[in-house]
């Protein structure tokens, strides 16, 4: 069984006790997170756009990327800058790709309006 969650943003497809590299989450290590944005689920070929499901992490630790280095350049003006970022992360273990609730909607009991008839009474 997997799921396409979307995450700060970004979709990820996921399954159990897999580990993956998010955008920064701030949270503290150890601590526990539930994403509930699911797109899309697949049980055993079953697939599905309608969940409810609740997925829920583990906060790993929190990292940094590569480096990017981002170059500009005029030519023939002798313009040159280098620069560059480190991307951070969160690791997160994807504990449990939780059991569907199902949403219990309670039937509306309507009732019908009754309206009196007018008697017209004819003099």
């Amino acid at each position: 069984m997997y799921a396409i969650v979307d995450i700060k943003g970004k979709q990820f497809k996921v399954e159990k006790d897999q580990e993956l590299l998010v955008p920064k989450i701030n949270e503290k290590i150890g601590s526990k997170i539930e994403f509930d944005k699911i797109l899309l689920t697949n049980d055993d070929g079953k697939i599905s756009t309608k969940s409810s499901l609740k997925i829920t992490a583990k906060v790993l630790s929190h990292e940094k990327g590569d480096k990017v280095l981002v170059f500009k350049m005029k030519r023939r003006k002798g313009y040159q800058k280098k620069n560059g970022h480190k991307q951070d992360f969160t690791k997160i273990k994807i504990q449990n790709l939780g059991s569907v609730t199902k949403k219990v909607l309670a039937k509306k009991t309507t009732t019908k309006k009754i309206t009196a008839k007018k008697v017209v009474e004819k003099k």
